[in-house]
């Protein structure tokens, strides 16, 4: 294309070529700008611009097409040369030249030996001339091409293969590339510095100039008033209250824990006291002594506790109203039947109601002796435990005198044993010494074998080595011939060109084909359909939430107002049932308990006439005040169970005969 014009001297360009030849750069510099690698599809990019240059004459349209491929086929080794000069020697050349250094480095690098020198020259002529003396110093930098250029493209392709034929090629244009960056910067210097000329002297002329007019002083802007804002409340920087009455409920349980827990430890210090003279010790002379604590102790520092709050408000959710008051609805109801039907002539639970009140006192009366039963049965397995405790320790020490007289046997066989093994050690040495004299003879032997397998090893070896570097030259020059076709390949131009019209039916014969237009159409009138059906559920949703949201307040008003009534009932149920149970006394103790009770002295005098003359200590006795303060405990503790259990079985605990009593 290029040895067809003929220049027109040896350092002048004609404009006509210049235009031409900046005209094409110009058009592939477009093109390239507007490829993304990420979105675009090389084959269809080309496709596109092979269309968009069909007004153009076909030599001029094959030179653009051949950039354009050659610059996507080759885009990742364009890339690294670009960058590399953007950060060294291009920090001032704007960003939009990128295409520019693009097409200059592969027109230098593939198509410098297709294109001849002289047609390069004309294109980097047409080019900026500071832009392009720049690159090209950059680019046939001896230095760049022999160092990191080779290294980062044979990170891509075969390190002999850029060698031969990108890097070899670029070092032999250096003489007449240095030649053509010389010509430019000698064109640089030249309009740099233009001729000096006379320069002509300037006559000054009297200005005749009107006086202006003075300037009318603005009328001010009225400052806005601008309206105070609000201060920030307080409850801003404040924990809420709810979250201040769990604090303190929190800090009131721990002070309470912490009370019981030094109460628990003193009534334990208290049992630490000595005992007096007069009393008995039932220890074994060789154990140590018991540390013995002062027989007086401190009273711990009175503290100061705050009762939580049973009135703070509980926040309900949709669900647990709507549940609630559905609950006293249908309490409200079966109250209105129970009523209908008394003024129908139904009868009254009275008689029956005092029956099942008797017959619930007479369960819990058994209950009660079920439950003193079971306490006294608890303690005589405890009873009988340690007498089981004192068998087991009589076992272990007959076990542990057998173990001992089986240790001293044991020790004895060992000990023969021993002399045995150190006989037979005495003669395995002698035989040992006996055989080392053979040793050398049979060192001399093995010393010979081994050599002989060396020398066959080695023979084997040089063999190996040299079949593989015969297979490892067959199988460079058959990659080398590979790489030739397949460089053949790639040189091969392939150009397919397909206008696509937007409003043209496709005309497949289906049944409602359109056109990309009418599709597009018929998209947006959809998406405004939608629309409209959004804002009306909308506004269904906000008049919906806003009628629930009402129903739930007048839900959480009659809800309120049957807790009230249901509290005020169960109050007065509560104080009757107290009265009863403090008239009615304490249970009465039948044949079990008493029997039980015999027993459990019948096994503590068993215990104690065993450990008397025994060396196994008995439990220490309880103390009558402690006695004492164990049983007080455990009345209260039985109280407050029977309290809970009544609480809980008393007929009016269900909020139907809740509202029903109300």
């Amino acid at each position: 294309m290029g040895g067809s014009e003929a220049p027109a001297g040896p350092n002048r360009v004609p404009p006509r070529k210049m235009a031409h030849y900046g005209k094409c750069i110009e058009v592939a510099m477009k093109h390239l700008d507007r490829f993304q690698p990420q979105k675009d599809s090389p084959e269809q990019f080309l496709e596109a611009a092979a269309a968009s240059l069909q007004t153009l004459s076909p030599q001029k349209q094959a030179f653009i097409m051949e950039i354009l491929s050659g610059c996507l086929e080759y885009h990742k080794l364009l890339t690294i040369v670009v960058d590399a000069f953007y950060v060294r020697d291009g920090r001032l050349c704007p960003r939009a030249d990128y295409s520019l250094f693009e097409v200059l480095c592969y027109l230098a690098t593939f198509q410098l030996e297709e294109l001849g020198f002289q047609v390069f020259r004309d294109v980097v002529q047409a080019q900026p001339a500071h832009k392009a003396c720049k690159f090209l110093r950059f680019l046939f930098n001896p230095l760049n091409l022999g160092s990191w250029i080779k290294d980062e493209w044979s990170l891509i392709y075969e390190t002999s293969h850029v060698k031969e034929n990108w890097i070899d090629p670029l070092m032999r244009w250096q003489p007449e590339i240095q030649e053509l960056i010389n010509q430019l910067q000698g064109e640089l210097t030249s309009q740099l510095s233009p001729p000096k000329s006379k320069a002509k002297v300037t006559e000054p002329k009297e200005l005749s100039l009107t006086t202006p007019r003075p300037r009318a002083i603005p009328v001010p802007e009225l400052v806005p008033q601008v309206a105070e804002t609000r201060p920030v409340p307080r409850s801003t920087y404040e924990p809420p209250k709810e979250q201040r009455l769990l604090e303190m409920t929190k800090r009131y349980n721990r002070w309470k824990a912490e009370e019981l827990l030094l109460q628990a430890n003193i009534e334990e210090l208290r049992c630490a006291v000595p005992r007096s003279r007069g009393e008995p010790q039932l220890q074994d002379s060789k154990k140590k002594p018991r540390l013995r604590l002062p027989p007086r102790i401190l009273k711990a520092q009175k503290l100061t506790f705050y009762t939580p709050n049973d009135n703070a408000p509980v926040k309900l959710n949709t669900a647990a109203i709507l549940r609630e008051g559905a609950l006293y609805q249908r309490q409200v109801e079966k109250a209105l039947q129970r009523v209908d039907r008394l003024v129908d002539g139904a009868g009254d639970f009275s008689e029956f109601l005092e029956w099942q009140r008797r017959m619930q006192a007479k369960d819990r009366e058994e209950q009660l002796a079920a439950g003193e039963v079971r306490r006294l049965r608890g303690k005589l397995s405890h009873e009988e435990a340690v007498l089981a405790r004192q068998q087991v320790a009589r076992e272990k020490r007959r076990t542990a005198e057998l173990k001992k007289e089986e240790t001293a046997e044991l020790m004895q066989r060992c000990t023969e044993r021993r002399l045995q093994e150190e006989k037979s050690m005495k003669e395995l040495v002698e035989q040992v010494m006996e055989t080392q004299k053979n040793v050398r003879v049979a060192q001399t032997e093995l010393r010979k074998g081994r050599r002989r397998i060396a020398q066959e090893v080695t023979e084997e070896n040089r063999e190996l080595l040299q079949r593989s570097a015969e297979a490892a030259k067959e199988e460079r020059r058959q990659r080398r011939a590979l790489v030739s076709q397949l460089r053949a390949l790639e040189f091969q131009p392939t150009r397919r060109g397909k206008l696509v019209d937007l409003t043209q039916t496709p005309g497949h014969g289906l049944e409602g084909e359109m056109s990309v237009v009418e599709l597009r159409e018929r998209l947006a009138l959809l998406k405004e359909t939608r629309r409209r059906q959004e804002e009306e559920r909308r506004d269904q949703i906000i008049q919906g939430k806003r009628a629930k949201s009402q129903e739930l307040r007048d839900t959480v008003e009659q809800v309120a107002l049957c807790r009230a009534a249901m509290g005020r009932s169960a109050a007065l149920r509560w104080e009757e049932k107290k009265a009863r149970w403090a008239a009615a006394g304490a249970p009465s103790q039948d044949e079990r308990v008493l029997e039980l009770r015999r027993r459990i002295q019948e096994k503590a005098a068993e215990r104690r006439a065993r450990a008397a003359p025994g060396h196994v200590p008995a439990p220490r006795a309880v103390r009558p005040k402690q006695r004492a303060q164990l049983e007080a405990q455990r009345r209260l503790e039985l109280e407050r169970s029977r309290e809970r259990w009544l609480q809980a079985q008393q007929p009016g605990c269900g909020p139907a005969r809740r509202l029903g009593a109300a």
